[in-house]
């Protein structure tokens, strides 16, 4: 019985040891080879899809078929492209969203924005969401692993789908001037698994996680290649920063955060996250 749980017991300590926190060490994104025949690009040249209502017919249950199904839209009516790579475009294969080597395995919440492009910098508006959260203190990186079961166990006893991404919000971890890396003692994380509808479980405690709804939000989001850790996020802001210095005419209103859409099977060089900052446009 042991022998058939350990691979289990090890996946997240997997993860935590491929976790970065040196932003030198964070590739830089992994552009997409030519299109071949039968793949097709969907570019901002050419006509988008219709919009239509993410997972329409799908409740979100882990036990109802179809549940791991991505069903990836277009959502150009939710994010601006603002800076970075302005021609990276990603794709839409068999239902998922792909960006060269880089995939999304798994569905996002209903009318969440497509994902940003690694390289690229967008402006995207974010519907409110209910999300299971973890929070603690002190390692992000170890934190990765701690807030895992936990979340895993909530949704498993709730007979809830996974999504992606796995959401991280940090608070007195970044310098909110720079975006560097400057631990305080009081820095702390939150850990969140989101809902892909509202109505999938009441708000509340569940054990040592707490279901809450998020407000609608506007955030700077940057698409990132690499492992995951307080390293691509230290990246990213880096580059956030840079676009704001030169953009006055927005403001950061809150703590940053990263998406991560892929799990430890995903090669590092291949994981795709977005590192944000919410923002409001002064005046």
């Amino acid at each position: 019985m042991l022998r058939r749980l350990l691979p289990l017991l090890l996946l997240p300590l997997a993860a935590c040891a491929f976790t970065e926190s040196d932003p030198s060490k964070i590739p830089d994104p992994v552009k997409p080879a030519p299109s071949g025949p039968g793949e097709v690009a969907l570019s901002s040249s050419e006509p988008e899809p219709p919009m239509t209502t993410p997972y329409a017919g799908h409740s979100g249950r882990a036990s109802e078929e179809g549940a791991g199904a991505t069903h990836a839209v277009r959502t150009p009516l939710l994010l601006s492209r603002v800076g970075g790579d302005l021609d990276a475009r990603i794709e839409i294969r068999d239902g998922e969203y792909r960006y060269g080597p880089s995939r999304i395995e798994s569905p996002l919440p209903a009318g969440y924005p497509e994902p940003t492009p690694p390289g690229a910098i967008d402006v995207k508006r974010y519907p409110p969401v209910r999300r299971a959260e973890y929070v603690s203190e002190g390692s992000p990186g170890l934190g990765m692993n701690l807030g895992f079961f936990p979340l895993f166990n909530h949704i498993k006893r709730r007979d809830i789908a996974m999504t992606s991404p796995v959401e991280m919000d940090y608070r007195d971890l970044f310098d909110p001037a720079t975006g560097k890396q400057e631990p305080e003692d009081s820095m702390s994380w939150t850990m969140s698994f989101l809902y892909r509808t509202p109505d999938l479980a009441p708000t509340g405690e569940d054990r040592n996680v707490v279901v809450i709804d998020r407000p609608e939000i506007t955030v700077l989001s940057v698409g990132m290649n690499g492992p995951y850790g307080t390293g691509v996020v230290e990246k990213g802001l880096t580059l956030l920063h840079a676009w704001l210095k030169e953009h006055p005419e927005y403001e950061i209103v809150g703590e940053p955060r990263a998406f991560h859409y892929n799990g430890p099977s995903v090669s590092n060089r291949n994981k795709w996250s977005e590192v944000q900052l919410p923002i409001v446009k002064r005046g």
